[in-house]
């Protein structure tokens, strides 16, 4: 059915300005709030905030490396893989590497 034509619905006024805006938001808008590349201080361990988003801040921690000695060979040491875990990125820890103005 043919009933319901519109055919001016999608022109534009050529009379009316076109509505074009910039908004800068400012790296401080949030201080407290956590980045990416940030270095913070948790659980006494120097730790790296690798991926922030609205809801969580993905945070790495490198653990220390462990050195025991086996039966037959003497000392082994290796180094585990760093641990991941997620925090609040408005959590109240000491960022390390942000210069405050």
């Amino acid at each position: 059915m043919s009933f319901m034509k519109h055919s001016k619905r999608f022109c534009f006024d050529p009379n009316q300005a076109e509505f074009v805006g910039v908004i800068w938001l400012t790296a401080d808008t949030h201080p407290h709030r956590l980045r990416a590349g940030d270095v913070i201080r948790f659980d006494n361990r120097l730790c790296r905030v690798v991926r922030v988003n609205d809801c969580s801040a993905v945070v790495l921690m490198n653990q220390p490396q462990r050195r025991f000695e086996t039966r037959f060979r003497g000392p082994v040491q290796f180094q585990p893989p760093p641990k991941i875990f997620r925090i609040s990125p408005q959590s109240e820890c000491q960022i390390l590497n942000r210069k405050c103005k």
